[in-house]
């Protein structure tokens, strides 16, 4: 193949395999079929080929069916969230393990804002869905120092979960869900001496935990986007800085890493361009370098792999066509990088 061009046709047909029946490696994957769902659905929707290949009203019903429903509005403060299921095998009644132990059955925020974010892609009115359970119970996930957990019996928290929470309840239209002064505080407190944000406070600055905690302050209003442009006198996190860590990321190759002296990856050209256009510094990016080293990436098959010459897989062909989109590439929908999907379905058009 021509390595020297944009592949649109081979990606299409990538996705809609995918669309169909996904391979066995993803057997292991199958508690996250919500997110998979979202990398092919929105995929295609980049590739202007949702209409033609996804059926929208199917897609909604299953997604639909995913959510997880109280049986009394008095459980609602019981402390479980009421979210979406990653897959149907998350729904199975709970039973013990061998050790006599709970295994719950649970919705976590990660698959919620994938539900919610393929919703959106395909049309469905978020009005119309149980907002109010799944709002009021991720209150219970916020700790009191801002951050959340993914699930109601226990996690980590970190970037991740603060930045799902803000998109739920920006998709919403609704900010009940959190309180957004507390999460401000955790974000801030996650930039690191080197001006990019580590996924807790304190860590190593990472380019994924960048942003998640740049684009949550911009969901919830606390930054302005294209900043650098605004003339603006102050801000609440240290733009230059953060501009200076995201430049530094672009290496040799013309791929982003996520980290210092890390090799360049595919999704990366995202996660890091993302903040860059949020900032307003996208220009300041080496377009040709980047769309070189993507090319290099792109597979004969369709889809993209995470490092040159390795066979693609859907998280970094998703992320690979969001770059492109990033780029401006002809035939890709122009990119909500707040939201990861199509302008078009972020603004419910």
């Amino acid at each position: 193949m021509d390595l020297e061009l944009f592949e649109r046709d081979r990606h299409v047909t990538f996705l809609q395999m995918m669309y169909q029946l996904l391979p066995s490696p993803y057997q292991s994957q199958e508690i996250n079929r919500l997110t998979l769902a979202y990398f092919v659905i929105s995929g295609l929707d980049l590739l202007n080929s949702l209409d033609r290949l996804v059926d929208k009203d199917a897609v909604a019903t299953w997604v639909l069916s995913l959510q997880a429903h109280p049986r009394s509005t008095a459980e609602l403060n019981n402390g479980q969230f009421y979210g979406f299921h990653g897959s149907r095998t998350a729904q199975f009644p709970p039973e013990n393990n061998d050790n006599g132990a709970l295994n719950p059955s649970v919705s976590n925020l990660a698959s919620t804002y994938c539900a919610l974010a393929l919703l959106k892609i395909v049309g469905y009115n978020l009005s119309s869905i149980d907002s109010e359970s799944i709002l009021t119970s991720m209150r219970n996930l916020q700790q009191p120092d801002g951050s959340f957990m993914p699930i109601h019996t226990g996690a980590e928290t970190d970037l991740r979960f603060v930045y799902c929470a803000a998109a739920i309840c920006h998709m919403l239209g609704n900010w009940s869900g959190m309180d957004k002064e507390k999460a401000k505080e955790y974000i801030l407190k996650c930039q690191s001496y080197d001006g990019g944000f580590g996924l807790i406070p304190g860590s190593e600055s990472h380019g994924g935990a960048t942003y998640c905690g740049v684009t949550s302050l911009c969901l919830m209003g606390f930054i302005e986007d294209e900043i650098l442009s605004k003339n603006a006198p102050s801000s609440i996190i240290d733009v230059p800085l953060l501009l200076d860590w995201c430049l530094q990321r672009q290496a040799a190759d013309g791929g982003f890493q996520g980290r210092p002296n890390k090799p360049s990856d595919t999704c990366y050209a995202f996660w890091i361009a993302s903040v860059l256009k949020i900032l307003g510094g996208h220009k300041f990016i080496d377009k040709k370098a980047l769309h070189g080293f993507l090319l290099t990436c792109q597979s004969e098959y369709g889809g993209f792999s995470k490092f040159p010459g390795q066979l693609p897989d859907l998280y970094h062909s998703y992320y690979g066509l969001t770059a492109f989109s990033l780029l401006e590439e002809p035939g890709l929908n122009p990119l909500c990088v707040e939201l990861g999907m199509t302008a078009i379905a972020a603004m419910g058009i």
